[in-house]
């Protein structure tokens, strides 16, 4: 990187008041998506009418009220799908439509034909104002630069109110200086107000004043001053909606467009998961949803979050990337074992507390909330924990393993996602608990049993066991007597040589309900050596699961 000394610093703006780093975003901008402009013309292969018919109805039933949905005047085929918006009926009452025009007479006019029918409409025309631009591909001055936005409002102002004459159209206006990151700030106010004062902006009537990071050259805060400079320092600011467009080429979209809204921009354009030029658009998704993690409404609904996705990658033959925010397939995955602990932990405080907030480590927001399963956000491999494969279990199949069996059965799945060399998926977790405890067999198998109740002299109540076992190829018959259905099949078991093992614990839970209601039992016993070692098992007679429990645990023990 020899290079860099080619490069010129960003020269940032002189606010050394800046008042935006005390703010804070308490409701909602106004969003506009630019979706099937911006978003569109960025497509490889760029998306044909149903596709775009399909994305606008997706974004109509998200909560979008401002749609940018074309530029018409580029192309017959942008014009095609703004008529077939417009003659289908497709476009609600309160939904207003968006279409992007340069400030040049021949496409300003016949954008206005290529609106004609439509009840409200935002006419979005832009001239390019960065020095760089002025300079390289334009040839002009500022003088000349302000003169082609103004003439080209000046048209567009005609051309309305012939249109409102002759309809009743609801027409508004939206100005861009193009660059707006590359231009000096007070050249951009001043043009900016002479578009005002043309269009004859005011409170009642406000334009709206798209300032776009269209190349982001600066970091967000930097983008912030701009913003908060701007605002403080234009004429006749009640009489403007400041809008921003923040691209991605640093990397930080969602972080200026955040900022910006704190320094004062009251709307907001982008697009659904980023997808634009180059390095994209700003994502919506991500700020409407980190504002909704900090309890305010963002007046957009991604309940459905990935079902938007799937008509999204549909639409525009895009990827969501695995490790999007909020709608990538690992989003909310943990596969750290202190991380998939502290997950763990924290939906148990929220069932055993009532919490009413969301308050679990490591995930921002609650999954359901987006209509995600939690199956996958604590997923297994060789780098998973102790906790990691008993909420899985738990979450899987209701399986609620105590808490001492945790390092026992994660050390068997962490063994077998080495061996496998990769993930484990839900299926293979349950499958491998399956065979190491619930269908495990060895030298010892519970072939018949009956319990009864002794009713002693002084009015004690004990419980006798009897039954047969196979040890190894010999079916044994063994009876015993103790204070409870595990003491007396415990000393029954002496009976059949096997000794030594000291009974420690016992869980038991059912994991259905109604005539098939199964219960599991897990059963940690000592060994003769001093380990302990754990054993389960499930059947209808909790009585029967935890001797099956016991079974399975001395079978594990002498393997």
């Amino acid at each position: 990187m020899k290079q860099a000394k080619q490069y010129v610093p960003f020269e940032r703006v002189n606010l050394p008041d800046r008042q935006w780093p005390d703010k804070i975003i308490t409701k909602a901008p106004i969003w506009c998506s630019v979706d099937l402009r911006d978003g569109n013309q960025a497509l490889v292969t760029p998306m044909g009418i149903e596709e775009k018919l399909t994305f606008f109805h997706t974004l109509v039933d998200v909560g979008f009220k401002e749609i940018e949905v074309g530029f018409p005047s580029a192309s017959e085929t942008e014009y095609d799908i703004l008529r077939t918006l417009i003659e289908g009926n497709h476009i609600p009452d309160d939904v207003t439509i968006q279409v992007l025009v340069q400030a040049r007479e021949e496409l300003i006019r016949k954008t206005f034909e290529a609106v004609r029918g439509a009840k409200n409409v935002i006419i979005h025309f832009y001239n390019s104002t960065s020095t760089l631009q002025r300079k390289v591909v334009f040839g002009k001055d500022m003088d000349g630069i302000v003169d082609i936005a103004v003439q080209g409002a000046r048209l567009i102002r005609q051309l309305t109110e012939e249109e409102v004459a002759r309809s009743g159209m609801n027409i508004r206006y939206e100005y861009s200086p193009e660059s707006f990151t590359g231009t000096e700030i007070d050249f951009a106010i001043r043009i900016c107000e002479a578009v005002m004062e043309e269009m004859g902006a005011t409170k009642e009537n406000p334009i709206i004043l798209n300032l776009p990071s269209t190349v982001e050259m600066c970091t967000a805060n930097t983008y912030a001053d701009q913003i908060e400079y701007f605002c403080r320092n234009m004429k006749n600011r009640e009489a403007a909606i400041i809008s921003i467009h923040p691209h991605n080429d640093r990397g930080t979209g969602v972080a200026s467009a955040e900022l910006a809204v704190m320094a004062g921009a009251d709307r907001i354009e982008g697009t659904l998961f980023g997808n634009g030029e180059r390095t994209g658009n700003l994502d919506i998704v991500t700020v409407a949803l980190n504002m909704f993690t900090q309890g305010v409404d963002p007046e957009l609904d991604f309940s459905e979050i990935l079902e938007i996705k799937k008509i999204y990658e549909a639409c525009t033959h895009m990827h969501v990337p695995e490790r999007q925010p909020y709608a990538g397939e690992l989003a909310f995955t943990a596969f750290s074992g202190s991380h998939q602990d502290a997950i763990r932990k924290g939906f148990e405080y929220m069932e055993n507390t009532g919490t009413p907030y969301w308050e679990v480590p490591y995930l921002p927001i609650n999954p359901a909330d987006l209509h995600r399963e939690y199956e996958p956000v604590i997923r297994i491999n060789s780098q998973s924990g102790k906790g990691g494969a008993a909420f899985v279990l738990q979450h899987a199949v209701g399986y609620n393993l105590p808490k001492e069996m945790h390092p026992e059965f994660g050390n068997i799945v962490k063994a077998a996602a080495d061996e496998y060399g990769d993930e484990l998926s839900q299926d293979q977790i349950v499958d491998l608990f399956h065979r190491e405890y619930i269908e495990r067999s060895g030298a010892y198998k519970l072939l018949r049993h009956r319990f009864a109740e002794l009713h002693e002299a002084d009015g004690s109540v004990h419980s006798r066991f009897e039954g047969s076992i196979n040890v190894g190829e010999k079916e044994c018959h063994i009876v015993g007597v103790g204070n409870g259905p595990i003491d007396s099949f415990f000393n029954a078991l002496s009976h059949a040589g096997i000794e030594g093992y000291k009974f420690v614990n016992y869980h038991e839970h059912a994991v259905s309900s109604g005539s098939n209601a199964q219960g599991i039992c897990y059963i940690e016993l000592k060994k003769p050596n001093g380990e302990h070692i754990f054993g389960a098992g499930m059947h209808p007679n909790v009585n029967v699961a935890a001797l099956l429990g016991i079974i399975c645990a001395i079978n594990r023990a002498e393997q």
